[in-house]
């Protein structure tokens, strides 16, 4: 495989930049501080409260929602870093269903019976991929269609398809403070990881705790500049349960299942499974450790059981999160006891409220300041898989039209997205998913340069 080969190549330059492997150990303490700060830069509570919002759920059913969410997330971490594809990747619920899920509760007639529709579609959808994952469909596309040239511009396109969620939605259109706030805030955050990173260089080994604490420092010198500016609000946590009983499938929720709702979820799931590619893709540029054939099958079966998890405990699908790989090359620690403290924390999240309601108590112009450095080492992690590559003719318009495709539907407006039939604007409301396919059938439908 091609794509294998090229990392391989430059194994010497990346194992630099690692502090920690992904099957080194490290201590029970430290595993715990630097899991919770994977957490703190990852925006897991964001999806169940959108879908509460556009579907109209009660508070009651709002806090399980998003309750089953965290609990789902820390699940499908465990059993993807540890038992499926046994690489550093943390699982989060996926954007990409929001309307998928919104057009199949509407169209069940809402309520428990349209919820128990987008359940049952998840978990046959679930079903699926873990058979796809099985018989090792998916692998071989992967094998065939997805050289360094194009597996390097599905990085690029990860890391710049979130630039603009970082820098317009959790920073210019954060609310609870003015713009000037959310981007002084913003402005801190990043400063205080930089300054984090640039000690740790100029420390060299010794100033390794540097860079491991950088993300975490960042979100709280972001957090007491917002309560200096008197724009951080914790009062949640307070009218927040310490500890509360998840969701139970076929006691607190059933299942129903339409055909029509089964395959606009299929649909939904090969869409994950396109864009989740690029994370892996990502993740294993950062760790320097190739994909395999026997990574890729497993890391479908894995989000295949990850998904069919999330739908028993009443959640929506899961998906592997690329900003992990930027607090990785950032952190220098790719040690998969780290995840397991990511999956353990989200599941003690998802149990107890207060712990769920401090997180998403930090304001979202920090996490951006974060979250838009961290978007753009993804997008160079990509040009790296790229810098054995010629770049001729065919090879610009490869990797030249999946980022304006990117662009221009991270931009598109939501009324003329809306407007569109229900499978395009599934197929548009994924910027990766397009420009991934476009990479894909420009490597194959361009003619190769003499």
């Amino acid at each position: 495989m091609e794509t294998q080969a090229n990392v391989q190549d430059q194994a010497p330059l990346k194992s630099q930049l690692l502090t920690v492997l992904p099957d080194e150990k490290v201590s029970f303490g430290k595993s715990i501080i630097l899991g919770f700060q994977h957490v703190l830069a990852m925006d897991v509570y964001v999806v169940p409260f959108l879908i509460a919002m556009l579907i109209g759920l009660q508070p009651n059913q709002s806090s399980a929602l998003i309750q089953s969410t965290f609990i789902a997330a820390g699940l499908a971490t465990i059993v993807q870093t540890y038992f499926c594809m046994k690489l550093p990747i943390a699982q989060g619920p996926s954007y990409v269903p929001l309307g998928a899920i919104v057009s199949i509760y509407a169209a069940s007639g809402g309520g428990e019976l349209g919820w128990s529709s987008v359940l049952g579609a998840s978990l046959i959808g679930a079903i699926l991929v873990i058979i796809l994952g099985y018989v090792g469909i998916f692998n071989k596309i992967v094998k065939n269609f997805i050289p360094p040239i194009v597996g390097g511009t599905i990085i690029f396109i990860v890391g710049l398809s979130l630039l603009p969620v970082a820098i317009r939605d959790n920073i210019y259109g954060a609310s609870g403070a003015s713009i000037n706030q959310n981007v002084l805030l913003a402005l801190i955050s990043a400063g205080t990881l930089l300054l984090f990173v640039i000690l740790g260089s100029m420390f060299r080994n010794k100033g390794s705790i540097f860079r491991i604490i950088s993300v975490m420092m960042a979100l709280v010198v972001g957090c007491i500049s917002a309560n200096v500016m008197g724009v951080l609000d914790f009062s949640a946590i307070s009218k927040a349960n310490w500890f509360s009983m998840p969701r139970i499938a076929f006691v607190d929720f059933g299942f129903s299942f339409n055909f029509s709702a089964i395959i606009t979820m299929v649909i939904i799931y090969l869409v994950l499974l396109a864009e989740t590619t690029g994370t892996w893709f990502a993740v294993s540029n950062v760790i320097n450790k190739p994909l395999t054939d026997e990574h890729i099958n497993k890391g479908v079966i894995g989000e295949g059981i990850g998904c069919l998890i999330a739908s028993a405990l009443g959640s929506t699908p899961v998906t592997g999160y690329s900003t992990n790989a930027g607090i990785i090359s950032i952190t220098g620690v790719a040690s998969r006891r780290v995840f397991l403290a990511v999956g353990g924390w989200f599941v003690l999240f998802g149990c107890s409220g207060k712990l769920a309601a401090l997180i998403s108590s930090i304001p979202s112009a920090v996490i951006g300041g974060v979250f838009a450095i961290v978007c753009g080492i993804i997008a160079i992690n990509g040009v790296q898989v790229m810098k054995n590559v010629t770049i001729g003719e065919k090879e610009m318009y490869i990797i030249a039209i999946p980022m304006i495709i990117t662009l221009a539907l991270v931009l598109i407006p939501g009324d003329y997205l809306h407007s569109l039939p229900s499978f395009v604007q599934y197929l548009l409301g994924s910027p990766i998913l397009a420009a991934s396919l476009a990479a894909i059938l420009l490597n194959k439908l361009l003619p190769s340069g003499k």
